[in-house]
């Protein structure tokens, strides 16, 4: 994944802190079947990761924190043509878990809504408070 980090209007770094809302995405990819870990890359371009595509080893390592967590299970599959690959799946724990950033997001949409609307009043005052200077 990039630093999460990008330009403001000033050329300074701004933060984006969403490298944790990997893990929520990739416990809703799991949610209705097992994936493999290739499909679960593409996978995140549905949540917006398609223009600031997540690195392969970044997915690899959440994931195996996943499983560590007892919030994901894996296999080999085996059959087929082609090497050996890891199958993922979500667990009970996983499904709690998921329900649980469900709620967290709901709550932080809820922040970040009535932030940018008090911001969007704000600039709103300053604009109408600019023509008015400007108009004298």
């Amino acid at each position: 994944m990039r630093s999460g980090r990008r330009r403001g209007p000033y050329g300074k770094a701004c933060p984006r802190r969403i490298g944790r809302f990997l893990e929520p995405c990739l416990l809703l990819l799991l949610r209705s079947r097992e994936v493999h870990g290739y499909e679960l890359l593409e996978g995140l371009r549905e949540f917006g990761f398609g223009e600031n595509p997540v690195d392969s080893s970044t997915v690899y390592r959440m994931l195996r924190a996943l499983e560590a967590g007892g919030q994901v299970i894996s296999r080999w599959e085996v059959e087929g043509s082609g090497p050996p690959r890891r199958l993922y799946r979500l667990t009970h724990v996983g499904g709690q878990s998921l329900n649980a950033w469900v709620a967290d997001l709901r709550e932080t949409d809820k922040v970040l809504h009535h932030f940018l609307h008090v911001y969007d009043g704000h600039a709103a005052i300053e604009y109408l408070s600019s023509k008015k200077e400007n108009s004298l």
